[in-house]
C-alpha cells in the first residue's frame, strides 16, 4: 500500500492490543478486550483500518435475518478529523451491503455531536431512543438508534447476476 493510504482488512486476535490502544484513548466508556474476542469468536464482521502499516481505527459489524448493526466504530483520536471516520462506516455499509441485507443500524450518543452528523451526512436517520442505554459520569445517557435502508440492485442485469 503505498504511504499515506488507508486500506480495510479482517481484524486478528494479534490485533487486539492495538484496537485496545486505541478504543481506551477514544472513549471515556470503551469496549473490553472480551467484548472484540467475543465478537471475532462469533463471526462478526471485525475490521481494522490501517494507515501506513498502523492500526488507526476499527469498526465491528453483526448481520443477520436481512439486517445489519453496526457495533463499534471507533478512529484513534490523533486521526480524527481527517475522513477516516466516513471511511470506515462506508466500508462497513459495503460490508452489510454484501451480505444483503435491508438496512443498517446503529447507536450513538447524544452527547457526540460529530458522530450523530457524520452518520445523518452518510445516509442514516434517527427512528428512535434507547432510554439510559450508555454508562455516563451522572448515571445514564440515552442512545440515539439510526438507521439506513439499504437499496436492492438497480439494474435487471444487476437482479440476473445476483440472483
Amino acid at each position: 500500500m503505498p504511504a499515506g493510504e488507508t486500506a480495510l482488512r479482517a481484524m486478528r486476535t494479534t490485533d487486539l492490543e492495538t484496537v485496545m490502544q486505541n478504543e481506551l484513548a477514544a472513549y471515556e466508556f470503551p469496549w473490553t478486550q472480551g467484548n472484540f474476542r467475543d465478537c471475532l469468536l462469533a463471526g462478526h464482521g471485525c475490521w481494522v483500518l490501517e494507515r501506513d502499516g498502523k492500526i488507526i481505527g476499527h469498526g465491528v459489524l453483526s448481520t443477520g435475518a436481512g439486517e445489519a448493526h453496526i457495533l463499534n466504530a471507533c478512529i484513534a483520536p490523533r486521526h480524527q478529523g481527517r475522513g477516516h471516520g466516513r471511511h470506515l462506516i462506508l466500508r462497513l455499509v459495503d460490508a452489510a451491503r454484501w451480505h444483503r441485507v435491508a438496512r443498517v443500524f446503529l447507536e450513538v450518543r447524544p452527547s457526540n455531536p460529530a458522530a450523530l452528523h457524520l452518520y445523518e451526512t452518510i445516509g442514516f436517520n434517527e427512528i428512535g431512543r434507547r432510554p439510559g442505554y450508555y454508562p455516563a459520569r451522572k448515571g445514564r445517557e440515552d442512545a440515539i438508534v439510526m438507521a439506513m435502508e439499504l437499496l436492492p440492485a438497480e439494474s435487471p442485469s444487476e437482479r440476473l447476476i445476483l440472483g
